[in-house]
Order: structure tokens, then sequence, then C-alpha cells
């Protein structure tokens, strides 16, 4: 059986991902492994040029980033279960693309993600985070569908 010793967990707090986060929690468990909790910011819509009264848009950034870190705050605090050998982070970018690079820079054997199972034209027009991932990344996919 393969030996897991580092697992990223790839999380945009939704529902999908908390059932996903339970598989992630028990191989990590399982496998004495470190769990690398990470949540990707999609980069903003530049609002420059457009009238958004009160609030710059580098105060937007700063205050969608401040909230991610927080509810990843709250997600650890309320899901890790005495669960120490973790490390979280929220960054800002393209998901797939920050989650198979912070794979790789954390030596990540396995990658654990949540589908939104969707289909047709919402999958055509917004794509699959989880699609890309499994195609780009060095090490295996684990995705979880909501069922």
């Amino acid at each position: 059986m393969k030996k897991f010793s580092t697992i990223l967990f790839a999380n945009d707090f939704s529902e999908g991902s908390d059932n996903a986060f339970d598989y992630a929690l028990s191989l990590a468990r399982k496998f004495t492994a470190r769990l690398v909790l990470i949540h990707v910011i999609n980069e903003p819509v530049d609002l420059r040029g457009f009238y958004v009264p009160h609030i710059s848009f580098e105060n937007l950034e700063k205050e969608i980033a401040d909230g991610a870190r927080k509810m990843m705050d709250s997600f650890c605090s309320n899901h890790l279960n005495n669960f120490e050998n973790f490390e979280q982070s929220v960054i800002s970018g393209v998901p797939a693309d920050e989650i198979v690079k912070k794979a790789d820079e954390s030596g990540a054997d396995l990658i654990v993600m949540g589908t939104h199972g969707r289909k047709g034209m919402d999958h055509l027009l917004f794509g699959s985070t989880a699609e890309r991932v499994v195609r780009y990344a060095q090490c295996p996919v684990m995705t979880v569908r909501l069922q």
C-alpha cells in the first residue's frame, strides 16, 4: 500500500469540501501524514474604472483575503479535532494552478478535493477546477463528489 506523508486538501468552504475533508483527515490520521489545507481566492475581477462607492479596489481585495483567512481559521478549529500536524494557507490566483503549485511546493503525495458535479452549460462556462487539477498534478488526486 502506498504511504502518504503529505496530503493537500483544497478547500472552497462548500458543502462538497466539507464532505471531502472527512476523507482527507481520515487518510492523514491513518498514515500519520502532514495535512496541508489551501483555499484559493479566485483572482477578483478588476473593478478599477467602475464606480464602487465607499471602497477602493485594494481595500476590497484586503477584505476578501482577511475574510477568507478567518473562514480558514474557523474551519480548522471546527474540523481538525485535535489533529495537529497541519498547515494552512490562503492565496489568490487561479484555483487549479495554485492548487497544483502548492502540491508541488509542499511535496504532496495526494491531493483531496470535493467536486461540484456541474453539468452541461454550467460545466462549459465555468470549467472544472478539479478536472484541471487532475490533468496537471504530479501526484494522485482524489475527488469526492457530494452525494
